[in-house]
């Protein structure tokens, strides 16, 4: 397929970049891909596209470790922290602030997740993180979650 795309390319006049083209392989062997006798297409661990990182183990895992914890929920929560914790600014201001800021940074992509408990856990807390700050109730209340949302 890569052979005739490439054909297809040169009767419209349009060349592929082989320095920038590299493939990524689910299973199988992890090889670089010698298309002809000039051109080789290097073989690659993870690609991100559109945002969302693609590896070779074919999971989710990292994607959704890299959105929850160290990318992009956390960072927005962080810096929402004052906003959330105030007493002048009415609940519903808040809650759209979480939807709009923070859960469309969190659950970006995750159309296509394949969730595992562990991952559900991951992002139930960090949803559970913005509405506790929201809600201004610290984990040292000990007030349940179900309550929270409510």
């Amino acid at each position: 397929m890569t052979r005739k795309l490439k054909e297809i390319y040169e009767k419209w006049g349009l060349d592929m970049n082989f320095n920038k083209t590299k493939y990524l392989c689910f299973g199988g062997t992890h090889n670089n891909f010698k298309l002809d006798k000039d051109n080789e297409i290097e073989f690659c661990q993870e690609y991100k596209c559109l945002g969302i990182i693609f590896d070779t183990s074919g999971t989710d895992d990292k994607e959704i470790r890299l959105r929850v914890i160290r990318v992009q929920a956390r960072k927005c929560i962080a810096p929402l922290n004052g906003i959330l914790w105030s007493k002048d600014i009415r609940k519903e201001r808040k809650l759209n602030i979480y939807n709009v800021l923070i859960n469309s940074s969190l659950l970006y992509g995750s159309e296509t997740w394949r969730l595992t408990e562990n991952n559900k856990r991951r992002v139930e807390a960090t949803e559970m993180d913005g509405l506790r700050r929201s809600s201004r109730i610290s984990r040292k209340d000990s007030i349940r979650n179900v309550t929270i949302r409510q």
